[in-house]
């Protein structure tokens, strides 16, 4: 996804919410380079990295302060925000699929409050019936919004993200 749609690119200020344990933080950092800048957001802690360019919080995208403390950390607005944050999952399926819409919302929310104008937001979501309600309102801030399955993801899994570019 990140390669085929070119979503991090060299010197690019990536936020990656749901960060832990850091693979996502570990393909952007690559990527971005010296230039640019990985901050990583999750209530589990994040094994830190070696690089100056690298950042993470310790905290909850739920919190109402969560989007102050990732403008402070971050050197200008961002271009890219990826979202792969998931519910403890009860095993209920309409109450998961309802709480990761939850999540995804706010994802989107705080995406578009530090995103740069033209930024791009990849979001997990649990494919069911309120896909497409999501999708209805991610289109309303960007311009290409599309549904894609990482190669990494199990085939039979409902796990799906929403690739959002060019933030309106």
């Amino acid at each position: 996804v990140i390669d085929k749609y070119q979503l991090i690119k060299p010197s690019d200020v990536v936020v990656d919410l749901g960060a832990a344990p850091g693979g996502w933080m570990q393909v952007a950092q690559k990527t971005v380079g010296s230039k640019g800048f990985v901050l990583g957001v999750d209530v589990n802690p994040i094994q830190p990295f070696e690089t100056q360019n690298f950042r993470t919080i310790l905290g909850d995208i739920m919190d109402s302060k969560i989007v102050e403390q990732i403008k402070e950390c971050l050197p200008r607005q961002a271009d890219v925000v990826i979202s792969d944050v998931s519910p403890n999952i009860s095993g209920i399926w309409e109450l998961d699929n309802a709480r990761q819409i939850e999540l995804a919302r706010r994802s989107l929310g705080i995406a578009i409050s530090i995103l740069k104008p033209r930024g791009d937001f990849l979001g997990k979501i649990f494919q069911g019936e309120m896909t497409e309600a999501f999708l209805r309102e991610v289109r309303q801030y960007f311009a290409f919004v599309k549904l894609v399955k990482p190669k990494a993801s199990r085939p039979k899994s409902a796990e799906l993200y929403v690739l959002a570019m060019n933030l309106k």
